[in-house]
């Protein structure tokens, strides 16, 4: 007779196993433990086999009766089901390691080595957060460029573009990964363009001030009642005209006073190439004193709340808000201000540019050229940083450089 669930629920454990047949080689073992193990017997090659269906309750009477059915159609096939079982583990293992994420982490492991943690944590969260659940489970071998499409237009659909597009980047590298270690063949990354799948967006414009403005705005930096390291970044944004980012999150290990140079790593810079900046001797002051401050964390400018996070890319903003400067000035706006005059005094073009760090260069050239024209760039920096003070004193300076009015 069948089994049935009551019949199963009944048995219990005796001093030696039991079995419980059900149909077609199906049985229950029932063990003096009192464990309830499901037990297909058949025969192959005029060899009889015993294949495990799992535990009961875990695996009910219907469930083992449908596993027991599915290997007996793997049977009339001239398959055997334990063989079968065997392999599809090994392909599921594989598969498994083969997967994108695995890979992705294999790739991150070796990648990080000569990045900062604040930027590998970072790429491992967008992973995370933006590209392992869209195709993280998927072999690498097997992802088709149309499921980046996929993953990418999901990305920017919620605004983040720039995100979207580091996805991609970052992927294509996990491929060229997976294909040097022969976990596949091609790189479908490379079959797509971020202008192929997301719309242009329009060039920012950052509010700025007239450059006859500067001696004003100068002025009421050094007369701001706000937080002292909120004054001190906005005095070094003057003398340096860095990114807002790549001020806000500089980090006291990138900056070498004696040798008056702060260079930012290239994982930190837009280009992703190293960038030196000459330091003048008033940003060496203002420095100093900051360490007086904030020397004690890694961090130039950390945060007031947390220690560990940089100061928020608000913080300039806000006190420029204060200062009465809402929708005339940004922290960005000290470079398009300091392009604007260098160049009218004369400097010239291509040390602007570089130590505006607007040049793009390739990964071949970028150990050289991050210190290119360094030289002249340490004397322009010097000869800005005196242009600022000369303004804040109310002195104007007129044509080329160096040439005072009276």
């Amino acid at each position: 007779m069948p089994l049935t669930d009551t019949a199963i629920k009944k048995a219990k454990p005796g001093i030696k196993p039991a079995k419980l047949s059900d149909e077609k080689g199906l049985y229950l073992l029932v063990n003096p433990t009192g464990s309830k193990l499901w037990r297909w017997k058949y025969r192959v090659d005029g060899k009889e086999k015993l294949m495990a269906l799992g535990n009961y309750p875990d695996v009910s009477l219907a469930q083992a009766r449908d596993k027991r059915d599915q290997a007996r159609k793997q049977l009339a096939m001239a398959l055997d089901p334990m063989a079968q079982k065997k392999a599809d583990n090994i392909a599921r293992k594989l598969s498994q390691e083969h997967s994108f994420s695995a890979v992705a982490r294999d790739w991150w492991a070796q990648w990080k080595a000569s990045r900062s943690d604040n930027h590998t944590v970072s790429v491992m969260r967008r992973l995370e957060a933006d590209v392992f659940p869209a195709i993280g489970a998927r072999p690498v071998a097997e992802i088709q460029a149309p499921e980046l499409v996929a993953m990418v237009k999901a990305i920017a659909a919620r605004g983040a573009l720039d995100i979207a597009k580091r996805a991609l980047q970052t992927s294509g590298q996990v491929f060229r990964y997976a294909i040097a270690h022969g976990k596949a063949s091609r790189n479908p990354a490379t079959d797509i363009k971020p202008s192929d799948v997301l719309e242009a967006r329009k060039k920012q414009n950052y509010a700025r001030i007239d450059g006859k403005e500067l001696p004003d705005l100068l002025r009421r930096i050094e007369g701001y009642q706000g937080a002292a390291v909120t004054r001190l970044a906005m005095k070094l944004m003057a003398l340096t005209f860095v990114r807002t980012s790549e001020l806000i999150e500089a980090e006291w290990k990138e900056i070498d006073l004696d040798a008056a140079e702060w260079r930012i790593p290239a994982e930190r810079m837009k280009m992703n190439t190293p960038h030196i900046v000459p330091l003048s001797a008033q940003a060496v002051e203002i420095l100093r004193t900051l360490q007086l401050i904030s020397g004690h964390s890694k961090l130039l400018f950390p945060g007031e709340r947390n220690h560990e996070k940089a100061m928020s890319n608000n913080t300039i903003l806000g006190a420029l808000k204060r200062m009465g400067y809402q929708g005339r000035m940004t922290g960005h706006g000290f470079r398009g201000v300091a392009s604007t005059l260098l160049h009218e005094m004369g400097f010239d073009h291509a040390h602007i540019e570089l130590q505006l760090a607007h040049q793009e260069r390739n990964e071949v050239s970028a150990a050289y050229n991050h210190a290119t024209y360094l030289v002249p760039r340490r004397k322009m920096m010097q000869q800005w940083a005196n242009y600022l003070d000369s303004c804040k004193g109310g002195a104007v300076i007129a044509g080329k450089f160096g040439k005072q009015a009276a």
